[in-house]
Order: C-alpha cells, then structure tokens, then sequence
C-alpha cells in the first residue's frame, strides 16, 4: 500500500479545500489592512514589512495543536508603484520608494496552510478621491487589466486549455489600447510548490509561442491567475533595483563559502520551498553573500524587479482559483469599484462580451435563479462580479 506522504492531497478533500480557504481568508483580509496603509507619504518599506508581520501573525492563528503542520508567508509582500511592474518588495539598505498621491499601487502577497497556497495581488491608486473619477491612461490599464482577469476566471474550468485564457487577455487588454506584460505566467498551484508545471502565459513573443506548452484544465486543480497589463509595449526590463526575494529550487551542489552554507540551511529549515525576501536573515551582509553562489549555482532562484518605460503604468490583479467540479472557485482577490474609473475605451467584442456577462460559478447563477423564482429574500453570496458591458 503507498505511503500517504506519496499521495498528491488535492481540493477533492474537503480537508484541502479548507486549509485553501483558510489560506485565502488571511490574505484577503491582510490585503485590504496593506491597501489602508497605502496613503500619500507612505514609505513601501514600512508597508511591506508590515504585510509580512501580519502574514506571519495570522497564519500562526490556525491549527495551533498541531506543532509539525507548516503555514505561513507563501509569497512576500510587494508593493510595486506606476512603471514598477512586479516584486518591489526592498531590504532595510537598499532605496526606499515613498509613495505620492496618483501613484498606481500593486500589492501583491501570499500565505500557506500546511503548504496549500492562497495568493493576491490588487491595485490601487494612492490618495483617490471616491468623488472624483480616475480618467485617462490610468483608468484604461486599470480596467483592462480587471476585465482581462474576469475574463480568465470565466475560462478557469475543466477541458478549457490554456491558450484561449492567453487570448481573452490579450482582447481585454487591448480593448482598451493596452498590452499584457509580455511572458508573464500564472502557475498551477500544489501542496507546498508555487510554481507547478501547468502554466498560463500572456502576450507571448514568437520564441515563447514556439517553446511554451499548452495545457489542458482539469478539475482538482488549482491556480494562481495572474494578470499584469501595461499602457506601453509590455515588455519588462531589469533596472540597478536589487532583488530581494528568492526561492529554493530542486537543483543540488555543494556549497564552498560557510556564508552560502549558512544562508541554504536557513533557506530549508525556515522556507522550504516558498519564496522568501532577504530582509528576513539577521544579517543582510551575509544573506547577500550567500545568495550570490546559491544563485550562481542555480540552489536558489531570483525573482526578478522588471520596469516598464518611465512614462508607462502597469496594473495588476490576481487571485487563486479552486476548479472544482461545479465550477471555478475564486477564494483570494477584491472587487474593483468599476465607477471610479471611466474610460474613453470599452469591450466591444461580442464573444468577449458574452463571456464577461456569463457568471463563473454556473452553479451559484442557478441557485440565486431557483431563489428568485420562489420569491426567496435569503441573500445570496455570490463568486464573482457579472457585468453588463
């Protein structure tokens, strides 16, 4: 009989789909806490530190008995503005960014219960006023990043593949004259690994098309829907930002330096195999020297600050998807309040159309149909957003 350690635990456990939504709870409530520190004057720093202290902190709130079951940060908190396309998340030596009333905010965040993952990512604009509408290039890139990522978790179900989830995107996105950043993936998620082999790529140049495999959605299957859409070309480019968060590969080698050694075992006591930013070793002095032949060697693995062109902003959302058999379970992300911004630009697409003013939980759509027709009061929760376009 195999080991039980051998079998893969997915959402068709109840077990599972409850440390996911468990997972997904925390998030979703640190989230909105990090957005209200995201004001005029706010130092990124500061705020992703706190993210991560409450990461920490609540994550250590569930299955308090149960001393050998892992949890915690599964993604550090980053917090990357305008032209910043992902991963700002900076060490106390390195520059700080201090945030400006009309800064594009994109935070971006994650926990783990018992490995099972649940990650986010919202924007914001800093300092907003809810009287005054955002207008212009800001409002385009906001909205067709919200309706590209609606689009995708319309599309999130069993026997879809994966490329028509990389072309709603791009229609949504262009829609509004904007691009999806190029390469970016959403990964399939599993106990314990943020980054499985099923992969959603969006606006793919013509060598990422050629090596980049199709899939096919299955039920059981999890997901992290990433969507990251840019008013310019959407190609991201390394700048003089360091890196600050990293992640364990599977690779093997032997270290030279006692500094590597030292950072590596660290890196597999404390993180396992999810990402963590450097600000959280003691000494940063040695934490960057050990990373450094860790990289080199391929033991661990970057995660690289990309940079649109200065002139350029970059929105994103993501949420974490449950396919169960029913539908697409959304259990992370937070409605965009769609009349505070308005746009020159709209979706005119009809297939595109349709599918955003289709429901993503087929089963709930019937259920609050059912209710109604029996003239029920009983409110009912819905999954997501229905729009008409």
């Amino acid at each position: 009989m195999a080991d039980d350690k051998d079998v893969e635990k997915t959402i068709a456990e109840d077990l599972v789909v409850t440390k996911y939504k468990m997972a997904g709870e925390i998030v979703n409530r640190i989230l909105k806490l990090v957005i209200a520190k995201c004001v005029p004057g706010a130092s990124v720093k500061a705020v992703c530190l706190y993210g991560d202290e409450l990461l920490t902190e609540e994550t250590g709130k569930v299955f308090k008995k149960d001393k050998d079951l892992k949890k915690g940060i599964a993604f550090p908190t980053c917090v990357s503005v305008n032209n910043c396309i992902c991963h700002f998340s900076p060490v106390p030596s390195e520059p700080d960014c201090v945030l400006k009333a009309g800064d594009v905010a994109k935070i971006d965040l994650g926990a783990h219960v018992d490995g099972f993952i649940a990650v986010v990512a919202h924007t914001i604009i800093v300092g907003a006023n809810p009287v005054e509408k955002i207008t212009g290039r800001k409002a385009d890139v906001i909205l067709a990043a919200h309706y590209a990522s609606q689009a995708a978790l319309r599309l999130l179900k069993p026997g879809n593949d994966t490329y028509a989830i990389t072309e709603a995107v791009q229609k949504a996105a262009e829609a509004f004259k904007c691009k999806p950043v190029e390469g970016m993936l959403s990964h399939q998620l599993k106990q314990f690994k943020i980054d499985c082999e099923k992969t959603i790529i969006q606006n793919p140049n013509d060598a990422q098309k050629k090596e980049h495999e199709k899939f096919e959605l299955d039920k059981h299957e999890v997901y992290a829907m990433d969507v990251i859409v840019s008013t310019g070309e959407g190609v991201g480019k390394e700048t003089e930002t360091r890196v600050s968060i990293y992640k364990k590969t599977d690779e093997t080698y032997q270290l030279k330096l006692k500094a590597s050694r030292m950072f590596y075992t660290e890196v597999r006591t404390k993180h396992g195999n999810m990402p963590f930013n450097l600000r959280y070793f003691e000494d940063e002095t040695k934490a960057k020297m050990g990373v450094n032949e860790c990289v080199k060697n391929k033991l661990v693995e970057p995660f690289q600050v990309l940079y649109e062109k200065p002139s350029e902003v970059v929105a994103q959302f993501k949420f974490t998807v449950l396919l169960m058999p029913n539908g697409p379970h959304k259990i992370t992300g937070l409605p965009v309040e769609l009349e505070s911004y308005e746009s020159e630009h709209s979706i005119t697409d009809a297939d595109l159309k349709s599918l955003l003013n289709s429901s993503a939980n087929p089963k709930a759509a019937k259920k609050k149909k059912k209710k109604s027709e029996s003239n029920s009061t009983e409110p009912q929760p819905m999954e997501c957003e229905v729009f008409e376009i």
